[in-house]
């Protein structure tokens, strides 16, 4: 069972602030170095001087991003523009966006609280994605220098018996403390439950539920090594301490507003470098179709239809101005191995590692994670420029992968190759914030009855 616990939210004083979006930013693993650059300047509040810190010349030991984080934080509350709740809260956020330009609109809810650290091999919450050593280490850092969260994991859930969406749906109708349009023109609305039959009630319904990690895996697992650090240095009795629990951000897994968006992949180089010996070695385990028409919309569609049925993908070389689909032949399964779960082996994202990658560019199972290698993008166009521009040797644009097949890949204690999936809108940096007193007791709906 989950637990899903009210906290005392840290969050900015709003009266002080006339734009919200001014002081938020995005996760601190999408932010690239001109997107970190643009938060720095864009106010002296914004919420990257706590998740993304710049580095400096001369960092130590003793001053570096992670204790300038920890002295932004302790100042900010000093000075009232951080200031944190009486009473513990659960809060509630509504964004709307589209997921391409001149599609439909979506909107997605999410309850913000503090959740139970669980074990690995627990059913309760349960990642999709393999984790990176120097990630976790980095957000380590960042956690015991501050005895913060500074960001929501992203879960998710199953809402059949819809009691969360009735809570949802009585707020929808009421005034929300805040009504933002952020810079990407998603449109957000932020309220607090303080109501604590509401908590209790959400609280409840949880109990029989379970959680999926779409985003945040490796903050999860750094809250957990920061759980077994403070477990060794203060008395673990009672259980509800506060490190005991970390924030996340859950919404409805078959809820309407999620949306997957694909994560293409950019090679720079690789062991098999000459188009024409690459398309031959393709067509050994793909269908390969070429197209002279390099309208975008187009050719998006046709790997939309194509991989309805087989798993299919977009590719495009380094001077050469055709575009090839490619789509798995039925023998081609076959050639992937039977070291795979059935789960994994009909992903997307396996089939183009285990035959494209591997067995056709002759890269290793080792070579997959190079990130000198192999970049990401969920920005089609992008892909295909940089290799028009021959920055990429190769560009190959993707599906989304489908939320059944995270779900059963999670419910199997499997992990998906990296990069498998982009739940999109990202949550926001900043709306709420978890200080961890090592000494507070987390407020526990059921401790009343």
């Amino acid at each position: 069972m989950a637990i899903v616990a009210p906290f005392k939210g840290i969050t900015y004083n709003w009266q002080l602030f006339k734009e919200p979006s001014h002081l938020l930013a995005p996760p601190y693993d999408v932010i690239s170095e001109e997107e970190q650059d643009y938060y720095y300047l864009l106010h002296p509040h914004n919420i990257i001087r706590l998740i993304l810190g710049k580095k400096r010349i001369g960092d130590s030991d003793w001053d570096n991003r992670y204790t300038r984080a920890a002295d932004h934080f302790k100042r900010w509350l000093e000075e009232g523009v951080l200031v944190r709740a009486k009473e513990p809260c659960l809060y509630l956020t509504s964004v709307r966006f589209k997921a391409d330009e001149g599609g439909p609109t979506f909107e997605r809810w999410g309850v913000i609280g503090l959740v139970r650290i669980e074990e690995p091999d627990s059913n309760v919450i349960m990642p999709h994605e393999k984790t990176f050593s120097a990630h976790k280490e980095d957000r380590l850092k960042l956690m015991r220098a501050c005895n913060a969260q500074f960001s929501q994991i992203f879960g998710l859930y199953e809402d059949g018996d819809k009691s969360i969406k009735q809570i949802i749906d009585f707020y929808s109708k009421t005034e929300p403390l805040l009504h933002f349009t952020f810079r990407d023109n998603t449109e957000h609305k932020f309220y607090v439950i303080k109501d604590s039959s509401i908590i209790s009630d959400i609280y409840n319904s949880f109990l029989s539920k379970r959680i999926l990690i779409a985003d945040g895996h490796h903050r999860y697992e750094t809250a957990r090594i920061f759980r077994n650090i403070m477990r060794t240095k203060y008395d673990p009795k009672p259980s509800n301490r506060s490190y005991e629990y970390t924030m996340m951000y859950l919404a409805d897994m078959l809820g309407e507003g999620l949306v997957i968006l694909p994560t293409h992949r950019l090679v720079r180089t690789a062991p098999l470098t000459e188009p024409a010996q690459i398309l031959n070695g393709l067509q050994d385990y793909f269908h390969v179709r070429v197209f002279k028409d390099n309208d975008l919309g187009y050719l998006l569609k046709e790997l939309e239809a194509s991989g309805r049925s087989t798993p299919s993908f977009l590719a495009r070389f380094r001077g050469i101005r055709d575009t090839y689909l490619l789509s798995l032949q039925p023998s081609g399964l076959d050639a992937i191995g039977d070291d795979l779960d059935p789960s994994l082996k009909v992903l997307d994202v396996m089939v183009l590692s285990r035959l494209f990658f591997q067995k056709v560019l002759g890269f290793k199972k080792e070579h997959m994670d190079r990130e000198e290698i192999f970049h990401y993008t969920s920005d089609a166009l992008h892909a295909f420029e940089a290799t028009e521009k021959g920055e990429y040797l190769i560009s190959v644009l993707m599906n989304p992968t489908k939320i059944e097949q995270v779900r059963d890949v999670a419910q199997k204690r499997l992990v998906m190759p990296r990069k498998s999936t982009f739940f999109y809108p990202k949550v926001l940096s900043g709306l709420v914030l978890n200080k961890i007193d090592p000494y507070e007791i987390v407020y526990v709906p059921e401790s009343e009855r």
